[in-house]
């Protein structure tokens, strides 16, 4: 349940409020009395609460001939909310590239499209990337107007290392796949922002827990909405609590980055001398770049130049 934004009762509050109120009202008339060029606009939306829109954003929509939604159902919350009246149109996984023809047509022919995602930047786990690289390969103007992000807000809250840090989506549901692709993961020097099911934290912090090692974490839920929290701990932790309760909203898991480790040739070429008798290299260096969580190029190198000494 999002919280609506504070009505303000200009009697009551002290002077500068009501000087602010003004200075908002004008900057928005200023910007939505302008022309809007024609051109697809990626427009950011609020992730919860209804007020972290930004004026931009608003000016845009506004005067858009279209709004693409993810669900426009979901979206008319919103747009009914600061009385935006532009027609909208379903955009999602499903129907994008049926879609895409329609909406670059529209741009080229002179009108203004905006796209917008259920929530936050669209994109970033969300249906609209054939639709920008096609845009781009056809000279169409593509504007972004910043705004909320879930995962810059999962990012801050978290207090965990911002100078380098990997957004890498939803994890594979099935234990097998999720912890491959964890694996690839743990080679990255920096901190992890992952997005994830209610019903599935628990088992993904467990696993987290054994194939990256019990790495400080948080576990960040419904941000900017009424019920929003953070719980910090290591991810073996977390996962031992997660298991205890169960979780409800949108979730997203930050996981500081790993001590780097230094594995030796001497002890990649060991390994390899054990699994090739059984596999070919390609199979080896893959099986081995995950299992010490070095890169699969290094090992396979080593694997050709021990070839190339036997010989």
């Amino acid at each position: 349940m999002s919280r609506e934004p504070r009505v303000i009762d200009q009697e009551q509050e002290g002077p500068a409020e009501p000087a602010l109120i003004r200075r908002v009202e004008e900057a928005l008339a200023d910007l939505v009395s302008g022309p809007l060029a024609p051109g697809l606009y990626l427009v950011a939306t609020p992730i919860g609460n209804l007020a972290d829109i930004t004026l931009r954003a608003l000016s845009v929509l506004a005067r858009a001939d279209v709004i693409y939604c993810e669900d426009t159902r979901h979206s008319a919350k919103l747009l009914n909310h600061y009385c935006i009246t532009a027609k909208t149109q379903p955009f999602h996984e499903h129907n994008e590239d049926r879609e895409i023809e329609g909406a670059l047509g529209a741009v080229e022919a002179g009108k203004r499209i905006a796209v917008i995602s259920d929530a936050g930047t669209p994109l970033l786990s969300d249906p609209g990337f054939r639709l920008v690289r096609a845009a781009a390969e056809r000279g169409i103007p593509v504007l972004s107007i910043p705004g909320p992000s879930a995962v810059l807000t999962a990012l801050t809250t978290s207090g965990l290392p911002t100078d380098a840090f990997l957004f890498a989506g939803f994890l594979p549901p099935k234990q097998a796949a999720r912890r491959t692709r964890l694996a690839e993961l743990a080679q990255v020097p920096a901190t992890l922002i992952l997005y994830e099911a209610p019903h599935r934290v628990a088992e993904a912090l467990a696993d987290m827990a054994d194939v990256l090692g019990d790495r400080p974490a948080v576990v960040a839920r419904e941000l900017t909405k009424l019920h929003e929290n953070a719980v910090r701990g290591t991810l073996r932790t977390l996962a031992e609590a997660g298991a205890k309760e169960t979780l409800k909203g949108e979730i997203a898991i930050v996981v500081g980055p790993g001590k780097p480790q230094s594995v030796s040739d001497d002890a990649i070429e060991a390994r390899l001398v054990e699994a090739l008798g059984a596999m070919s290299l390609k199979d080896a260096a893959k099986s081995i770049a995950l299992e010490l969580n070095v890169s699969k190029a290094r090992v396979y190198a080593l694997g050709v130049k021990m070839k190339d000494r036997s010989r």
